[in-house]
């Protein structure tokens, strides 16, 4: 099983940008998928996460209301909305996915994708 991210960027302050995450298999369905991103010089964290039921999980502050989590089980797809996008969300994001309850852990996760750069410039 693999994921695969995609979608990453150059874009301004304020645009927005969509991320896809495709699983090769259906892991997707029943899965909690975490959305991370590392930024030049720190650490790896968690940004946001939808459990197998649909609720979200937001582990940074910033991205309520501006970044949701659609999914599209019938192409075994996730995505990563990011609207009004900041400086500050320039990043490599990851996205990641365990079996039903949301994580902001990256050693939990049961399968976890490559990166895509996102870059916003001000």
């Amino acid at each position: 099983v693999q994921l695969q991210a995609s979608g990453g960027g150059l874009v301004q302050a304020g645009e927005s940008l969509r991320l896809s995450c495709e699983a090769s298999g259906s892991i997707l369905k029943n899965g909690a998928i975490t959305w991370f991103r590392q930024a030049p010089g720190k650490e790896r964290e968690g940004v946001i996460c939808i459990s197998s039921s649909g609720d979200y999980s937001y582990y940074i502050d910033s991205v309520k209301g501006r970044f949701t989590v659609p999914r599209d089980n019938d192409k075994n797809t996730v995505y990563l909305q990011m609207n009004s996008l900041k400086p500050d969300d320039t990043a490599v994001y990851y996205c990641a996915t365990r079996k039903y309850r949301c994580s902001r852990d990256w050693g939990a996760m049961l399968y976890r994708g490559n990166g895509t750069q996102v870059t916003v410039s001000s």
